[in-house]
């Protein structure tokens, strides 16, 4: 699954290149790597929910004592319903995020639809969240935080439910960390076991420190191209079109 996963990725990206790019909007190679870009955006979310959920189960020993049947985790109900809800997750922070730009844009249609786009999704997650286990807010704060991703919807609280999003995401993954713990891969090996020598560590931090005052202006300058209008952000719609402007 982490194969697929990976290869979903790449291919998500040359979709969105190839496809955005096009010189024809209408023909083959297009609507051939328009189907690359959606399919791959399935799949990718799907295989990494259900290899989480692989891993959770605890059927997997390093060991090789009891060695994984592979099929059988990939394809249990468990993984089957981690990956859906994945995939719906993902589609939940899409559809918010959409219908924030267009109520940041003045297209209130476009928001309209993406809401309703973005409920959907998101009630299915919160239903399959609570049927999956019991819950309250101290026990399991991501779906706490689905809940008001909704209410904001409900209430076309856009820009708040783009922070709700994003934290009911971040609590999803801590919370699956945090259960597992002390172990990368239960019932072994724990994180002390597995962690590497504090020379090795120490490097790769520094590495990464390094890394990180190359990446992160390289973003901020991709964002600014893409989303920088000064007069959209002051005024929080779309800048108005003169007879002079091209």
């Amino acid at each position: 699954p982490l194969m697929i996963a990976l290869l979903g990725i790449v291919l998500r990206g040359a979709g969105f290149i190839f496809h955005t790019h096009t010189l024809r909007a209408e023909d083959l190679f297009t609507r051939l790597w328009s189907r690359v870009f959606s399919t791959s955006s399935l799949l990718t979310p799907f295989f990494l929910g259900a290899a989480a959920a692989a891993v959770a189960r605890g059927q997997i020993r390093i060991s090789g004592i009891q060695p994984l049947d592979t099929l059988s985790e990939w394809i249990s109900p468990f993984s089957l319903a981690m990956g859906v809800m994945a995939v719906l997750q993902c589609a939940t922070i899409v559809a918010v995020y959409l219908a924030a730009e267009a109520r940041a844009t003045g297209e209130d249609d476009f928001a309209a639809s993406y809401r309703l786009k973005a409920l959907f999704p998101g009630i299915i997650t919160s239903v399959l969240g609570a049927l999956c286990i019991a819950l309250s807010i101290t026990q399991a704060p991501w779906l706490w935080q689905g809940l008001l991703v909704l209410l904001a919807l409900a209430r076309r609280s856009y820009r708040l439910a783009s922070l709700f999003v994003i934290l009911q995401t971040a609590f999803m993954l801590t919370s699956w960390g945090v259960a597992q713990y002390p172990y990368i891969i239960p019932p072994a090996p724990t994180i002390e076991q597995a962690a590497n020598a504090p020379q090795v560590i120490e490097t790769l931090l520094i590495v990464m420190g390094i890394g990180m005052l190359i990446v992160v202006p390289a973003i901020l300058y991709l964002f600014m191209v893409f989303k920088w209008s000064p007069a959209a952000v002051i005024a929080g719609s779309r800048p108005q079109e003169g007879p002079g402007t091209e």
